[in-house]
């Protein structure tokens, strides 16, 4: 299955276009796009086909994601949904709570974003103080989220709150589905080193939220996260994001000897990389959950990425306005993308606690 939906992506691909962007899974949105994707049957292709997917594997998840990303494609509109949210709710969701987000997020009819990071806690999940109290059969939800992408265009919000106070502060946290033209929600744009929009500051001020839209166990939402940031940090993203800079700079002609030679070292990393998350792809499929595996493709993955950058720009001066603008693309992202799914530090923390 996985070549002919090789071919099946690169179809699509050749009779969709789009101007190809370092970073296309996060920084650029078109709905339309991913809806034609969503029509393809090429979203959610390894979700069951009782609930809109395509019935396959994570493996074939990464051949397709792999194909898109390769190419730069817009991908931000359906990607946090598709690679997390849905994934999440097939594993602790309710059969209602599946059957209500599930199809919509396989068409890119409905669209998420992330609350997870806020304003005082960095990268330790874990010291959130967003709040979420009982109110008769739902909950109402309190706090402030922080580098919050595409919150200014998802249709829903995930929310990791603390619903009771506990002495192990990983306990008593839970996971909701919100809506975000909910009555209580401020949603306040931070733009990046560009001046684009993708992150934004989302305030929750008492928000109503219905019972049923609590995912899985309440109180067990950090064992639920742990296994969740698996999809987030182990995919191919982490070190594809760069590559349609690199294809545009091979295509141009501009790898002279020097550049040929660090171009090599580039390409064993990256076979080495494809191989780790195909193993990581290949766990989940067995029912696991790889964290240590998906932390370890993170970190590895952005120091690619930064590797790419260097290796691509003694060529600059050379190159034409549209390499140029990749370049730009990747450099303006690297930051973010260092932070995004956690930073480096927590990375080889989890890695040394594993060794």
């Amino acid at each position: 299955m996985t070549e002919e939906l090789r071919r099946r992506v690169r179809d699509f691909l050749a009779a969709h276009p789009f101007t190809p962007r370092c970073d296309s899974w996060a920084g650029s949105y078109d709905l339309d796009f991913s809806r034609e994707l969503g029509k393809a049957g090429l979203l959610a292709v390894s979700w069951p086909e009782r609930l809109g997917g395509g019935g396959g594997t994570a493996v074939d998840r990464l051949v397709v994601t792999e194909e898109l990303l390769r190419a730069g494609a817009p991908l931000a509109a359906h990607w946090v949904g598709e690679r997390q949210i849905g994934p999440t709710l097939l594993r602790h969701g309710s059969p209602e709570l599946q059957e209500e987000f599930c199809p919509p997020l396989a068409r890119a009819e409905c669209t998420f974003a992330l609350g997870m990071s806020e304003p005082d806690a960095g990268s330790d999940l874990a010291s959130l103080r967003t709040s979420a109290v009982r109110d008769g059969d739902g909950w109402r939800i309190t706090g402030r989220k922080i580098w919050t992408s595409g919150a200014h265009r998802a249709s829903h919000l995930y929310v990791l709150a603390r619903t009771s106070r506990e002495a192990d502060r990983h306990d008593g946290l839970t996971e909701f589905v919100v809506a975000l033209d909910s009555p209580g929600i401020t949603v306040t744009p931070i733009l990046d080193l560009r001046g684009e929009h993708h992150f934004n500051e989302v305030v929750l001020d008492e928000v109503a939220v219905p019972g049923r839209w609590a995912i899985g166990r309440v109180g067990e939402g950090w064992r639920q996260v742990v296994g969740q940031l698996a999809f987030e940090r182990g995919g191919p993203e982490r070190f594809l994001s760069t590559y349609p800079l690199l294809s545009a700079v091979l295509a141009a002609g501009l790898v002279d000897d020097t550049a040929r030679r660090g171009l090599r070292a580039l390409a064993a990393r990256l076979q080495i990389l494809r191989a780790w998350v195909l193993e990581t792809a290949q766990v989940l499929d067995a029912g696991g959950s790889p964290v240590v595996p998906a932390a370890t493709s993170k970190y590895l993955g952005h120091e690619f990425e930064l590797s790419v950058i260097d290796w691509a720009r003694p060529l600059m001066p050379r190159a034409t306005p549209a390499v140029r603008a990749l370049y730009d693309q990747a450099l303006a992202a690297s930051p973010a993308s260092g932070i995004r799914g956690g930073a480096a530090p927590v990375m080889l923390s989890m890695i040394a606690r594993d060794n």
